[in-house]
């Protein structure tokens, strides 16, 4: 049976648990449900679908067993580590105390952004198949890079760190 990876935007451990999450995705009939890290991240198995029949099945049965769902991204587990392999950072002159960051999103934006786009160390740099790849240095604005996915990519996607991919595809 296929391994899958789910990443759920606006989990953090003030509005659900991992304990809740892992029962919600049992009743969607995944099996070896783990969760990684308290921000949404879970792996498991299921029979071959797409994507997209994954991502209805996880939110529906969130929306039963807690009372609401979390937008659902699924990639196969084969997806996250071909993605991870391809180093889509190679080539982009990221500096290398700069924190990746991967953004998947539902819908590319109606006119797709120029890239990259920069302000204040952050950089979205690529957009490919649906993953906005980008680096920030942290400063003392805070995570800007947020803002300025949301405005060029809309609210239908969620953001992690390279390390956070890399663990949930070795879940």
């Amino acid at each position: 049976m296929p391994r899958y990876a789910a990443f759920l935007r606006g989990v953090m451990p003030v509005n659900t648990s991992n304990a809740d999450l892992k029962r919600a995705f049992d009743a969607a009939g995944f099996t070896n449900v783990v969760t990684v890290l308290a921000s949404g991240n879970l792996a498991f198995d299921a029979r071959a679908q797409s994507n997209a029949t994954l991502e209805k099945k996880a939110e529906d049965a969130m929306g039963k067993v807690l009372g609401s769902a979390f937008l659902t991204f699924v990639r196969s587990i084969e997806e996250l580590e071909a993605l991870i392999a391809s180093d889509p950072y190679r080539g982009l002159r990221v500096d290398p105390a700069a924190k990746r960051i991967v953004t998947f999103v539902r819908k590319p934006p109606a006119s797709k952004p120029a890239l990259p786009i920069e302000r204040d160390n952050a950089r979205l740099l690529r957009f490919d198949d649906g993953v906005l790849y980008s680096a920030y240095l942290p400063t003392p604005k805070g995570p800007v890079f947020m803002a300025m996915i949301e405005k060029a990519f809309g609210k239908e996607q969620t953001t992690r760190t390279w390390q956070t991919l890399g663990r949930v595809a070795r879940a």
